[in-house]
This record gives C-alpha cells, structure tokens and sequence, in this order.
C-alpha cells in the first residue's frame, strides 16, 4: 500500500527537509528527511505532539509550502519546482483540506460554501449545486443545505467542511486535527461521516490526530519525531 513506485500511489513524499529561521542565528530543524507514500483508498494517520511539524508536513504535502530539499508527488508528477500556477491549479483540483476549525464563509449557506470552490474550478452552477447536495446528503444535513454556518452545530459546520474539501473530486484528502475542536460524543459521530466519505471516494487520505482511538480506525499509523517519520504500523485488526 506505500510502495513508491506502485501505479496506485497517489501522495509521495521523498527526503523532505524544512528549516525555519528563529531569530538572526538561530534555526529550527522542522523536517529533517521525511518520506510517505500514500496509495489511492488509504487513509493515514499521522500523529505527533504538539509543535513536531506535522501541519508543516501537511503543507508541503499539500502544495501551500515548499521544502529546502526532498520531492513532493502527486499521481506520480513531481511538483517541487514547478511553478506557482502549476502549484495552484494542482492544489484546487487534486488537493482537499480540511482543518480543525471549519472556516466555513459565514455569509453563505451550507450549500454555497461547497458550490462556491466548484465554480472557481470551471463547474457550472447546476452541476455544481447538485454535487453539493449529493455530498451534504451523504454525511446526513442535506435538510441543512440552506442554513448559514452560524444557524448550524459545531459538528454540523464540519461536515460542510468536510464537504467542500471534496467538492472538486480531489485524489487527495488533507486533514489536520479535523475533530479536534469537537466534543467527544460529536467527534466520533462527525469522524465516522468523513471515513465513509473516504471510502465511497476512493481517494488517498493523511489525517492528523492526536486522539489514539480515531487513528486505530485508519489503514495504518505513522509518528513523527524529530523531523522524520521514524515508524509506520498497522491498524490493528
């Protein structure tokens, strides 16, 4: 299923390196040779404490950042030195993000806020809007599509949320603590709709978290520490 050079292979990550300045002398090592492969219909979990570059990865993975050295792919193109376009256009189709805290557009409805990221990616309003809805029904709030964020729960605006990150039929799922912010009861509820969305999709998914429970329900586990992913491991059965 990580296999490199496996045709199936949507995200691979290859000696990624990444260092921040801290002042006029001092440097912060984030990501010191860090490597992932992640095949289409597999969802990762990455875990790590708090401040070890795990949203830093999911950048660079994501195509917001670039790395000092190491290669990104996506579907197998290497997209490190390509240009910003080719980056932007990459990350708006191939690339859904989805982070601890929904940052849904207040002013429009749960449906507006999916169809919107379609129609800024070619799709007409009708199919745009009938894809949204399909989506909303998925996760169950289809009778909230109409509703601004503000009328909705907090678990209700992450499904939007999870919605709209795939609204553009992605290959692959980002997410960076995307329960987090959530009640226990209300996390696993909300997590459970986003892991049928990946599996109905098929796409290739990294998911940080911090809760061990979410992460035995990926594929499998990989821990970031010291700047590398040092282990990998198996859900367990």
């Amino acid at each position: 299923m990580n296999d490199a050079k496996s045709p199936n292979t949507v995200l691979n990550l290859t000696g990624i390196t990444k260092v921040y300045n801290k002042g006029a002398q001092s440097e912060v090592q984030v990501l010191d040779g860090a490597s992932l492969h992640v095949a289409a219909g597999e969802v990762v979990a990455l875990v790590a404490p708090s401040g070890a570059g795990k949203s830093t990865l999911l950048h660079i993975a994501g195509l917001l950042d670039t790395p000092d050295s190491g290669t990104v792919q996506i579907g197998g193109e290497d997209m490190t030195a390509r240009s910003d376009r080719r980056r932007t256009l990459t990350r708006r189709s191939e690339v859904g993000f989805i982070y601890q805290f929904h940052h849904l557009l207040p002013e429009f409805s749960a449906l507006e806020n999916i169809v919107l990221p379609q129609l800024a990616n070619g799709v007409s309003r009708r199919d745009a809007q009938t894809r949204a809805l399909d989506l909303l029904t998925r996760v169950g709030i289809a009778p909230r599509a109409r509703h601004r964020p503000a009328a909705l729960s907090g678990g209700e605006q992450q499904r939007v949320a999870f919605c709209r990150a795939l609204a553009n039929t992605p290959r692959l799922l980002l997410a960076d603590e995307p329960t987090g912010n959530l009640d226990p009861a209300t996390s696993d509820q909300v997590f459970a709709a986003l892991m049928e969305l990946v599996r109905d999709t098929g796409l290739a998914a990294v998911i940080a978290t911090h809760n061990p429970d979410l992460a035995a329900r990926m594929d499998r586990t990989v821990r970031l520490e010291n700047g590398r992913l040092v282990a990998e491991t198996p859900a367990p059965a």
